[in-house]
């Protein structure tokens, strides 16, 4: 293929894209490559400009760790991890879903743990926080038997494997739910935090003068076979910064009451006031059950 000019090339090169064996990854290259040849032309892209582009590529490959995950960060800056749950989730998009953003810091095998149990194991000053989860399909009937991940961020807005002074695990556990598709735990209340910005994805917020702050939030991982894997966040409507989430994740379904009270807790006298209480309800969908890979180890 010898090219005579810039039209020609894009030709050539989807016509390549053309002989890929596999249907799905055929439809996926000749869309890549005519809608990445159509923004080169959009934008008029220099040649200092694309050697640029590919140097960030390889950075944010190059900031991936085992406990940071520069693209997951990336991908939901620009809303693109949004738009994907989005689309995929909730009659492909048509009604809302409790379906949402894994996030850079899903850790596989948590630790174990009875319904009732607490998943502070270090020391973590905050405000006590109870949590009741109820999971049920789109029915409305209860999900018994369900294992259910939780993760979330200190009170000073660190998750653990950031954060040295807290242990291995902190604030994480997995439950089973019970024969009415409830599960219940105590933690500590978490904060919003800045996502790190200390790579590509920081350069890019100071740029377009966009703060870099996430809400508060619990995330869920649900998983149940004969239902698709249920990836969720729950977030704090009184947060500063709901309306306005850097990666993109809230939706008026994913946003739980977070309750505060003033009384101290009945039976419960380590639970000094004020203390929260979170009571949320989980919808699976049917498909296949399939843990995600996990973005940092």
């Amino acid at each position: 293929m010898i090219n005579a000019n810039h039209e020609e090339l894009t030709r050539d090169a989807l016509a390549v894209m053309e002989r890929t064996r596999d249907p799905r990854l055929r439809e996926i290259m000749i869309s890549l490559v005519r809608h990445l040849h159509a923004f080169v032309r959009d934008v008029r892209l220099t040649e200092p400009e694309f050697r640029n582009a590919t140097a960030l590529l390889n950075e944010i490959g190059k900031l991936t760790s085992a406990t940071h995950n520069e693209a997951v960060l990336m991908a939901g800056s620009l809303g693109v991890s949004a738009l994907v749950c989005l689309l995929n989730n909730g009659d492909n998009g048509a009604t809302e879903t409790t379906q949402s953003l894994l996030g850079p810091f899903w850790r596989m095998n948590s630790p174990r743990a009875e319904n009732g149990a607490s998943i502070v194991r270090s020391p973590t000053p905050g405000e006590s926080l109870f949590v009741t989860g109820h999971v049920v399909d789109r029915a409305g009937r209860a999900v018994a038997g369900a294992e259910v991940d939780v993760w979330h961020s200190s009170p000073v807005g660190l998750y653990e494997n950031q954060d040295s002074g807290q242990a291995d695990m902190n604030l994480r556990g997995k439950f089973t739910t019970n024969a009415e598709g409830r599960f219940w735990f105590s933690t500590v209340k978490m904060v919003g935090y800045p996502i790190p910005t200390d790579g590509v994805v920081g350069r890019l917020l100071e740029a377009q003068n966009r703060h870099p702050y996430r809400p508060a939030h619990l995330h869920a991982l649900i998983f149940k076979p004969g239902f698709k894997t249920l990836i969720s966040q729950v977030y704090d409507p009184a947060d500063p910064h709901i309306e306005t989430d850097v990666q993109f994740g809230v939706t008026r379904a994913l946003m739980g009451d977070y309750v505060r009270h003033e009384a101290p807790r009945p039976g419960d006298p380590a639970a000094t006031a004020p203390w929260y209480s979170l009571d949320y309800t989980f919808i699976m969908e049917p498909g296949d059950a399939v843990l995600p890979r996990p973005p940092i180890k």
